[in-house]
């Protein structure tokens, strides 16, 4: 019931006080390491040495957390999931495991990597626990119940199957390898991330259109670093001293980002940091030249041309170039600029908006005008609702951001046509009045789907109807170009025309429109995604029948609804043989007082159906 640092610094104090030995606490992250380090600091006694452990310390800081302690003295090192693995520490007897972790996970749609807070596996646990055994026998602590422990996964996801493939792709073009089926995998990776992966090289120019490693991707290969930051140092390589020294300083701050609230990659850019000297040296080659920070905005849209970003509300809130909304704090001192660049993100499970890490004020039109290959020019044309006409713009983009843009005076015939088939996606099929029959063939074609998916029948849910309106529609428009017009298309016979003679019979025999009573009488079925079909029809019309009608291929029972002479619902059933020899006998003796011309047998599944009343039965 404590908060979570004070947890773990309460648990710390007991193993130490009631056993020998120095201690291994293991913690979600740096944060975490740093806050129960405060907690422990005034509560430990003096012999008691306490050491954090995570990948952003400087070597000589790790190495103090690994080293042995001088005779008389214990320590604690407080660590993250390196040390599960990767490293040995000297002089661990005690292990104290928070079972907490935080996992990278690389998000397809947002192109953003994040860290995700989760328990960690079995397998993890039992890692955790060897760290205490290493020179005697030791003593873990793990801070969960035994029903929680034996309900986590017995294995984390491999990292391969959550991560940026960038880089690995960019390795294995290296190797001379373009199929990702020459190589054996323990874990393969998933078509969707490769996808992603080869994406951004093709957009950096690692790859070409044929997915051939270009000059540039070669280069990028060398430089030992992921393939974002690889495309900055190549472009500044083949600039100057200055490109080259500024985009070595980039990638060190991109690399290890500082940890805090500043996010204005500028002014960090301009502080002195020792690691960040020491990784721009190695990075530039020791070649000389001078940090201008003034290059800074077209380094960055070298390696994050997606992450350029426009202001939506000056309130900290900004549209991705890649259509992802993005956010930060409003109170911000770049919170109101018109155009950022933010290279670092972080995806917020609680939030539509990823998180703006470090972001840079850049003049969008120096980037333009430096890389017109980001920019496209297009032509749109929108409905405008409350001038009731459409109305043609001709746009600067970049991505999905509209750099500028000016209404044209007379569109052509196919901008417009294209604009009415934007309207139709925006207010659907509905919108040129579907008729019933129409609905009911979408249904009819997703039960196919369900129940006969033998069939192959094609798949016309509106979705996909939308989706397709260039392939199906825009053919039959001929001369519409007004609203008016494409309202009164006879939009029913063009779906239906979507089905070709033979799947229209096959669709007919497997979900049949209508049920042909045995008096002649057609009826028509309904069909609902969720419940069985229904047909509506007389009572006296099914005198006779056994069992009501069964639609796809013998699978599916239709509900009958049996109607009074006055076309009144007085029992429905799936199953007539049972309804005659049972309940029949309460229907019967109600009908007949209340609709005596009508035929009311004592044995209806003997009785020949009729559409008459009793003089003409027969």
């Amino acid at each position: 019931h404590q908060p979570f640092e004070q947890e773990i610094a309460i648990m710390a104090l007991r193993l130490l006080t009631q056993e020998t030995g120095s201690m291994l606490i293991f913690l979600p992250g740096s944060a975490e390491i740093v806050r129960v380090v405060d907690i422990l600091k005034e509560k430990v006694d003096g012999n008691i040495l306490l050491f954090p452990l995570y990948g952003a310390l400087s070597l000589a800081e790790q190495q103090k957390a690994i080293e042995p302690t001088e005779k008389g003295y214990r320590k604690v090192v407080l660590a993250t999931n390196i040390a599960e693995t990767s490293l040995t520490i000297e002089g661990i007897r005690l292990v104290l495991d928070s079972t907490i972790e935080k996992r990278a996970q690389f998000d397809l749609k947002s192109g953003v990597t994040s860290l995700l807070r989760q328990r960690i596996s079995q397998s993890s646990q039992t890692q955790r626990a060897g760290r205490a055994g290493r020179l005697e026998a030791g003593i873990c602590w793990h801070l969960i119940s035994q029903e929680q422990a034996e309900r986590v996964a017995s294995h984390q996801i491999p990292e391969i199957l959550s991560s940026d493939l960038s880089s690995l792709w960019l390795s294995v073009l290296q190797w001379g390898c373009r199929d990702i089926n020459q190589l054996n995998w323990l874990d393969t990776p998933t078509p969707q991330a490769l996808h992603a992966a080869k994406d951004l090289l093709y957009r950096l120019g690692a790859i070409d259109k044929q997915g051939g490693l270009t000059a540039r991707g070669s280069r990028m290969a060398q430089w030992g670093i992921e393939p974002r930051l690889a495309a900055i140092l190549d472009y500044a390589s083949e600039q100057s001293d200055n490109h080259l020294a500024t985009a070595a300083r980039l990638c060190a701050i991109l690399e290890e980002p500082p940890r805090g609230q500043e996010i204005n990659l500028e002014w960090i850019a301009q502080q002195k940091n020792t690691f960040w000297t020491r990784r721009e040296k190695q990075l530039s080659q020791h070649r000389k030249g001078m940090f201008c920070p003034e290059l800074l905005g077209l380094l960055l849209a070298v390696g994050f041309p997606d992450r350029i970003a426009k202001n939506r509300d000056n309130q900290g809130r900004f549209r991705l170039a890649n259509g992802q909304g993005a956010m930060m704090e409003h109170s911000h001192s770049i919170s109101d600029t018109a155009w950022i660049l933010a290279p670092l993100l972080l995806q917020n499970a609680h939030y539509a908006d990823v998180r703006i890490l470090l972001a840079l004020p850049i003049d969008i039109d120096e980037i333009s005008a430096t890389f017109p290959e980001l920019i496209e020019n297009n032509t749109t044309v929108e409905w405008d609702e409350k001038r009731g006409t459409l109305v043609a713009w001709q746009q600067r983009q970049l991505g999905r951001l509209t750099l500028s843009q000016r209404q044209l005076d007379k569109p052509n015939k196919q901008q417009m046509q294209q604009a009415l088939l934007n309207w139709l996606r925006d207010n659907g099929l509905n919108a040129l009045a579907l008729s019933e029959e129409t609905q009911q063939l979408f249904i009819r074609l997703s039960l196919a789907k369900k129940w006969c998916p033998d069939a192959l029948l094609p798949d016309l849910e509106e979705t996909v109807l939308l989706e397709t309106l260039e392939t199906w529609l825009l053919p039959e428009l001929g001369d519409v170009q007004t609203l008016k017009a494409l309202q009164q298309i006879d939009i029913n016979t063009i779906i239906k025309n979507q089905l070709t003679w033979h799947e229209n019979q096959l669709l007919q025999s497997l979900f049949p429109t209508h049920y042909l009573a045995p008096t002649g009488t057609k009826v028509i079925i309904n069909y609902d995604l969720e419940l069985p079909p229904v047909i509506a029809i007389r009572i006296q019309e099914v005198y006779g029948e056994q069992q009501s009608p069964i639609v796809a291929n013998g699978q599916l029972p239709v509900l009958m609804e049996l109607l009074s002479p006055a076309h009144r619902p007085i029992q429905k059933t799936q199953d007539l043989a049972t309804f005659w020899a049972g309940s029949y006998k309460e229907v019967q003796k109600e009908m007949k007082g209340r609709y005596p011309k009508h035929l009311w047998p004592d044995s209806p599944a003997d009785t020949a159906p009729t559409r008459r009343v009793k003089k003409y039965s027969h």
